[in-house]
């Protein structure tokens, strides 16, 4: 099968049969994957919702510099664990299913990466006057940087735990877990509010967070992995056999991911931190989009670890369900999205109204991206990834800071809009098969 060659009338009318037909319906929800992308996406969504109240409390109780500064010091902690984790997230979703020793596996896996994110937050703020001046004063606060190097664990050891569920195929826990975390941080930037600026909302995540990663240890895992039991383990053995699909996903996921992390670092450090608390706040709504064709990719990647003859049936599938609710998603968010920047403050409506329309269109092309990182993971063409995902960071990142300074925030959009679109074109030029 070859992408480019979906009819999409007829992808439009398959769609309609389906949600028109109850039994239809029922069906393609009993699909697991489209159910654990289902899963995915509502924690997404979830999470955005509840991230949305938790920055309109913030954005009413701190200053626009504590969120430009905190959404910084948050991307920051979340680049540190794409750093952390090595590649082994991936990996687990690819070597999991086939273990002779899963428990085994996944302890050494968070152990590794638990180590690992200590020493590079060690390092992050031993540069910080190098890395990002702006963000320095964490390291004046002691107890802020030693917050700021836990945060970065417990934030890694998260992330591993939301893969080894995907692994299983048990996404909903990821999505309780996501609910823990979004209500839980809620309350606690007005409790702190009135005792620290920039550190309370940072803390807020911080300790919401930890609650969650306990929760899902100690009452989750374990009735996805058989007596699961968190012992901290490091069977190098184990890791060897994985570590070379590891190495090329973790250059290729560091790509994916960083444009989300490196950006508000940009924009704080040439514009200022009221900028990026425009610029975080667009970024932020867009994300639900750009869910979409993410969660189907990591059910499509999960479905192909454990079926692979069945891939390029579910690759279709993918590409028809993926469009199906983007579309109708990027059209009414275009519409509404003045309304939605409203609810932070006039001051987000006028400054990140612009930025949110390019950035909605971006996530069409973005789409075939995904999709195809599904079909290369599974496959195993790693160098393929790699090079696709690097065009895409190469010319976001390099566009963006070549045009923020003379456009604003609404630059970053046209560079990342513009890299999606030519990778997305030259997946489809390509006729790339499965």
């Amino acid at each position: 099968m070859r992408l480019s060659e979906l009819a999409p009338f007829k992808v439009v009318a398959e769609a309609i049969g389906i949600i028109t037909s109850r039994e239809k319906l029922k069906q393609f929800v009993a699909i697991p994957l489209y159910s654990n992308a289902f899963y995915l996406m509502l924690n997404t969504a979830l999470t955005a919702l509840f991230g949305f109240f938790f920055w309109m409390i913030v954005a009413r109780f701190y200053t626009e510099a504590d969120v430009g500064f905190s959404s910084a010091i948050i991307s920051a902690i979340c680049l540190l664990t794409l750093i952390s984790l090595v590649g082994l997230n991936i990996s687990l979703v690819r070597f999991l299913p086939h273990s002779d020793k899963p428990q085994e596996l996944v302890n050494s896996c968070y152990t590794l990466s638990g180590i690992i994110s200590l020493v590079v937050a060690g390092i992050f703020l031993a540069g910080l006057g190098f890395w990002s001046p702006a963000l320095a004063f964490v390291t004046k606060n002691a107890i802020f940087a030693a917050a700021f190097i836990v945060f970065t664990i417990l934030w890694t050891l998260s992330s591993l735990v939301n893969f080894t569920f995907i692994a299983r195929r048990r996404a909903g826990f990821v999505l309780s877990k996501g609910i823990i975390f979004s209500v839980l941080r809620l309350p606690l930037p007005v409790l702190f509010v009135l005792f620290f600026r920039t550190f309370g909302i940072v803390a807020s995540w911080g300790i919401a967070v930890a609650v969650a990663l306990a929760v899902s240890i100690f009452m989750f895992l374990p009735r996805v992995q058989h007596s699961y039991k968190p012992v901290p383990t490091l069977k190098l053995s184990l890791l060897k056999d994985m570590w070379r699909y590891s190495g090329g996903n973790y250059l290729a996921n560091l790509f994916m991911a960083c444009p989300a992390f490196i950006l508000p670092l940009m924009v704080v450090n040439i514009l200022s931190a009221e900028q990026n608390a425009y610029f975080y706040i667009g970024w932020m709504i867009a994300a639900l989009l750009f869910a979409i064709p993410l969660a189907v990719s990591q059910s499509l990647f999960a479905e192909g670890s454990h079926f692979e003859d069945k891939l390029k049936e579910n690759v279709t599938k993918s590409l028809k369900f993926t469009y199906l609710l983007l579309v109708p998603a990027v059209i009414v968010l275009i519409l509404v999205g003045k309304w939605v920047l409203l609810a932070f403050g006039q001051s987000y409506s006028l400054n990140a109204l612009h930025l949110l329309w390019v950035l909605s269109l971006s996530s069409l092309p973005l789409a075939i991206s995904y999709i195809y990182t599904g079909i290369l993971q599974v496959s195993g063409r790693i160098k393929e990834l790699v090079a696709i995902w690097g065009l895409i960071v190469l010319g976001a990142l390099l566009g963006s800071y070549l045009i923020m300074p003379v456009t604003g925030i609404i630059g970053i959009g046209y560079a990342w809009g513009g890299a999606q679109t030519v990778v997305a074109i030259y997946i489809l030029a390509r006729r790339l098969s499965i």
